[in-house]
């Protein structure tokens, strides 16, 4: 936990993440990341020098994940859960049938979750996601996409008026693979029909394939995502 504070305090100071007076829903999924997320936040909450209030929301989208022992997890940090029951699998995998369904997964849960977020009265959005996650969107984008791009640390929604923040952005898989162990976290089992089975689970293993050969890889991406100064990309035709 200490190793996860410090990469959380870190980030949350250097990028500005939470302010005075914030009310911070984290997006718990039942997945290890968001669940070491909220573990973390509830004990960065005891010393931080911001004050902030802290809840836990779920999107259930409605394909048969059991979320009790999340409820019994937030009860026992005394942190506020909410449960919002969806209809999104049904609408992704048997309305739509779509095939590469992760993008528009993630829109979907994201506008449930500001939705959610409206009617409780929180104003920032916590997302688990962590550096390695960091270094696989920018090659989802590059690869897939044909762009150098990558999510933010911090992003306001103006359609909804949500920031949403990762305080996770400077920690490594690996310690949050361990926290999560060691803690006994009550991770939720996955019932996504395309969960191993996505472009970004394929990038994911690409980057440990290439870490055999060039152990540094992951984090001279993650460097040079992190310090765009060191960017030396074509720039417009008019120079600018």
């Amino acid at each position: 936990m200490q190793t996860i504070l410090s990469t959380l305090r870190k980030a949350c100071s250097e990028l500005a993440l939470i302010e005075d007076g914030d009310r911070v829903a984290v997006g718990v999924s039942g997945g290890k990341d968001s669940l070491v997320l909220l573990a973390a936040l509830a004990a960065f909450k005891r010393f931080s020098p911001e004050k902030f209030e802290l809840c836990a929301v779920t999107i259930d989208m409605g394909l048969g994940a059991d979320f009790t022992p999340v409820q019994a997890f937030c009860d026992a940090l005394e942190v506020p859960y909410h449960l919002e029951k969806t209809d999104i699998g049904d609408i992704i995998f048997h309305v739509r049938k779509e095939k590469n369904p992760c993008s528009l997964c993630s829109k979907m849960r994201r506008g449930a979750l500001a939705t959610t977020m409206q009617k409780i009265g929180y104003n920032k959005l916590a997302l688990g996601h962590h550096a390695d996650d960091l270094a696989e969107t920018f090659l989802l984008s590059l690869f897939y996409e044909g762009r150098l791009s990558t999510f933010a640390p911090k992003a306001y929604m103006s359609r909804s008026g949500i920031t949403v923040i990762r305080p996770l952005v400077y920690t490594d898989e690996a310690d949050v693979v361990a926290l999560a162990r060691d803690m006994q976290l009550p991770v939720v089992h996955n019932p996504c029909p395309a969960n191993h089975h996505t472009q970004r689970e394929y990038i994911k293993n690409l980057i440990a394939s290439i870490r055999k050969d060039v152990p540094i890889a992951r984090d001279r991406m993650i460097s040079a995502i992190t310090h765009p100064e060191r960017n030396n990309l074509w720039k417009e035709p008019n120079g600018t």
